[in-house]
């Protein structure tokens, strides 16, 4: 019998991964023709920041992924556009100055998410109730999974 439940269990998890993906990419092209005109990257960075304020380019850029070099140049993009600053240098380690965002990257990056939370709600509000109460009955769930340690 566990098999069972194992395999619905992939089943659902299939299911759920095309759904959110689905989902995700949606909620994305809704920013795509914002009026920032940035890129998702320079998105994807101005968000990293914003959670992690003081973050370094060497630590964001390990992150992201990404070479240093390559990252320097994406920071200093977002500090020409007025979106970053680099804070006071680490007095533990001169080098290191920690990334913060400015109010502009903060007004542009709450804008964005205004955008894709508007678009969302308005798709929530399409729903059936039954609908929208199933979604509220399954953030349960998804935190439970999204906050696992495993």
């Amino acid at each position: 019998m566990p098999t069972d439940i194992a395999q619905h269990a992939v089943q659902l998890a299939d299911e759920l991964r095309l759904a959110l993906h689905h989902a995700f990419r949606r909620i994305r092209q809704e920013s795509d023709n914002d009026p920032s005109g940035l890129t998702l990257q320079q998105k994807l960075l101005l968000s990293s920041i914003s959670v992690q304020p003081g973050i370094g380019v060497a630590e964001l850029a390990r992150q992201e992924k990404l070479r240093g070099p390559t990252m320097s140049g994406h920071v200093k993009a977002l500090e020409a556009l007025n979106l970053v600053r680099r804070d006071a240098p680490d007095p533990d380690d001169r080098r290191r100055s920690g990334l913060l965002l400015t109010d502009h990257g903060t007004a542009v990056l709450e804008a964005i998410r205004a955008r894709r939370r508007d678009w969302l709600a308005r798709k929530l509000a399409q729903l059936p109730p039954e609908g929208a109460q199933a979604l509220r009955n399954a953030l349960v769930y998804l935190h439970e999974i999204g906050n696992d340690d495993d």
